[in-house]
């Protein structure tokens, strides 16, 4: 009798018995099925269950002894917590699909009907790996001859997470002890998430051990759950769900609405969802590439268990894999006449004609090489993302190829006959072509395991690459990048560090008086650093092109400078003075800067009346006092500049007036 019949056939009954009282209403808590709408009704039957105890106490004793490392090291009190309290597991699952349970249940030909849930019928189950066997044990238990033997398999299914346990050698013929299993099995590295830590991996781990008496992986890496901007777990009736094709390819904003449409939600899902992506994706998904998605979810790791994706970073990393491909090509024409050699990077650290440049450039690549593969084999990914990108941006780009173009253009001005070839400007082209080459050839391959699809163009474009190792194709098989000890030099990084402060002063100095580009300037500076100094002398031509200055000159203590400098404390050990003479008029640029002082003080006035009224914390909200307290911030800022601007102008006239008069 289905449940919904007994129920009406007992109230017919206790009516009958004159026992029924009546009914009324009763609130409560009625699970429906999201897919069919049925109502959702627990039922007892009886279910196979797995005593764990002594494959849960194996696989705990091998974290603790360090055979199987679980990274990050964090979630092995997760691992202790369920193994070390684990219960029996019930494997029965009433699916239409799966391992069926090789239990089998036993009758004898000729008996009246025996009932399989009888818990007094318990004894005629049977466990077996085959019905063969099954029925062996069968005759042998209820002491009858094996053609007697009627079995029944049970219906049920295994646990999805007991037939996932054995994938890890199943797949290699298991039982069987094949050449793959023998060859493949065990493995290194398991990779998944965090939320299957028991559900999966302890089971791999327990069967592995009770079946194959071996662990199925050395080393178990755990990476973060992605979840969207907000840090909410991604799900389609939310409608925050970030498709990777979807981020790869880029998608309009009608087709992610139409396919939200044509899935299975409900009409209130259906809107609840559609709004939530016109809020996060009101002009679609932009198109950003597998690499840069790949590149942006490794980055990502940096920031913990949890990745909360934002579309604009991985547009963001987008840019990043254009500068790679902009950079990489643009310094490739300097290596047209080029021709590399497998042990040119050997000889560059100890060449006489190798500049401070190279060596610099040398060290911070060695550097970036010895994190990467500290970072790789630790799993660190958000390190070596971020290592890659501050190696190539604000190193390769941003210093070492801007300070290389006079050196490597002299070519082409040489070749107009502006000026006579010599042994040292040659040299020193050729080592620093070869420093170029080495850097783009190395951070390629570093790259590549983050960001496989540009790497592998790019090293493929690098001119003459066979001659560096021709049985090498593809980047993917080419030998990944290892510290050389020659290359490290911290003095020399120290010196450089010194001398793009100075730059960042002189670019910060010509900023403040609207220099153009096309004008240099003369600087000067004073330093009681004998380092300093020397740093700042011998690099002086590297100064000279990036801050575009026409002379680096140092100036003691009680030496006098030139008229009309003004000056920016770089550090404790280092002030930078630019020489305005003839490049500004000072007059006009004091009336000009008066002027905007006129326009922005009533502003800083008015902003400070209105924070200033009475009740205004109290009336105000609070995101409309966090903007005004900005907006002032940012001009009372302005304000002090051009008034500090304004009085060092007025003190540079008022010295050269003085110098006139005397």
């Amino acid at each position: 009798m289905m449940r919904y019949d007994a129920r009406l056939a007992i109230e017919e009954a206790l009516t009958a018995l004159g026992l029924f009282h009546g009914k009324v209403p009763h609130k409560m808590r009625l699970g429906l099925c999201s897919r069919s709408g049925d109502v959702i009704e627990p039922m007892l039957t009886p279910q196979w269950y797995v005593n764990c105890n002594s494959m849960a106490k194996r696989a705990t004793d091998e974290v603790r002894k360090g055979n199987l490392k679980i990274v990050p090291e964090t979630e092995e009190s997760t691992w202790y917590k369920w193994l070390d309290n684990i219960r029996d597991w019930c494997v029965s699952r009433q699916l239409w699909w799966g391992h069926r349970i090789p239990a089998y249940f036993a009758r004898i030909r000729g008996e009246s009907r025996v009932d399989k849930n009888d818990e007094e019928q318990h004894h005629r189950w049977f466990v077996a790996r085959t019905q063969v066997e099954a029925q062996r044990q069968a005759a042998e238990a209820l002491a009858v001859p094996v053609e007697d033997v009627l079995l029944e398999q049970d219906e049920d299914v295994l646990d999805t997470w007991f037939s996932s346990g054995l994938f890890p050698f199943s797949v290699f013929g298991w039982p069987n002890v094949t050449e793959d299993f023998k060859k493949f099995y065990p493995t290194s590295l398991l990779e998944t998430g965090s939320d299957i830590l028991f559900f999966w991996v302890a089971r791999m781990v327990m069967m592995g051990l009770e079946l194959t008496d071996t662990l199925p992986f050395k080393t178990v890496y755990l990476h973060s759950m992605v979840r969207d901007k907000n840090g909410m777990k991604m799900s389609k009736s939310l409608g925050n769900v970030i498709d990777p094709l979807e981020v790869v390819s880029g998608c309009h904003l009608d087709q992610l609405l139409q396919k939200i449409k044509d899935g299975n939600l409900s009409e209130k899902e259906v809107k609840r969802a559609s709004e939530a992506q016109k809020v996060d994706f009101p002009e679609g998904i932009p198109e950003c590439g597998t690499d840069a998605l790949r590149f942006g979810l490794l980055a990502y790791t940096g920031q913990g268990r949890s990745i909360n994706l934002d579309i604009k970073r991985l547009v963001g990393y987008r840019q990043f894999c254009n500068k790679q491909w902009n950079a990489v090509r643009f310094a490739v024409t300097y290596l047209t006449d080029f021709t590399p050699s497998p042990t040119m990077h050997l000889d560059i650290a100890g060449a006489k004609y190798s500049s401070k440049r190279d060596l610099f450039i040398l060290s911070k690549l060695n550097k970036t090489i010895t994190d990467c593969n500290a970072n790789l084999g630790n799993y660190i990914f958000g390190a070596v993302a971020t290592a890659l990108h501050s190696f190539f941006i604000y190193d390769l780009c941003d210093v070492y190829l801007e300070l290389i173009k006079p050196v490597v253009g002299h070519a082409a001005r040489v070749e107009e006959g502006a000026e006579p070839v010599s042994l040292e400007v040659t040299e020193r082209q050729k080592f620093a072509k070869a420093t170029l080459y080495t850097c783009l050839e190395q951070y390629l391959r570093l790259a590549h395991p983050l960001m496989p699809y540009v790497t592998e163009e790019l090293w493929q474009r690098l001119p003459l690459r066979s001659c560096m190792n021709p049985e090498v194709e593809s980047i993917m098989v080419a030998r990944y990048p290892t510290e050389q000890d020659t290359w490290s030099n911290p003095a020399v990084e120290s010196d450089m560090q010194v001398v793009t402060e100075a730059i960042h002063a002189a670019r910060s100095l010509r900023a403040d008086y609207r220099i153009a580009n096309s004008t240099k300037t003369r600087f000067y500076f004073r330093s009681e650093s004998k380092d300093v100094q020397r740093a700042l002398r011998e690099q002086t031509d590297d100064f000279c092109t990036l801050a575009r200055g026409a002379s680096l000159e140092h100036v003691a203590a009680d030496g006098v400078l030139p008229a009309g400098c003004s000056v920016k404390v770089v550090s404790e050990q280092l002030a930078l003075h630019i020489d305005l003479t003839g490049v500004i008029n000072v007059a006009d640029e004091v009336k000009r800067l008066s002027k905007e002082l006129a326009k922005l003080t009533p502003q800083v006035e008015q902003y400070r009346k209105k924070m200033s009224i009475s009740g205004y914390q109290q009336k105000v909200p609070v995101e409309v006092q966090q903007i005004n307290t900005q907006k002032l911030a940012s001009y009372e800022s302005e304000l002090a500049t051009i008034s500090s601007a304004i009085e060092s102008f007025q003190s540079m006239m008022s010295n050269t007036e003085q110098e006139r008069a005397s």
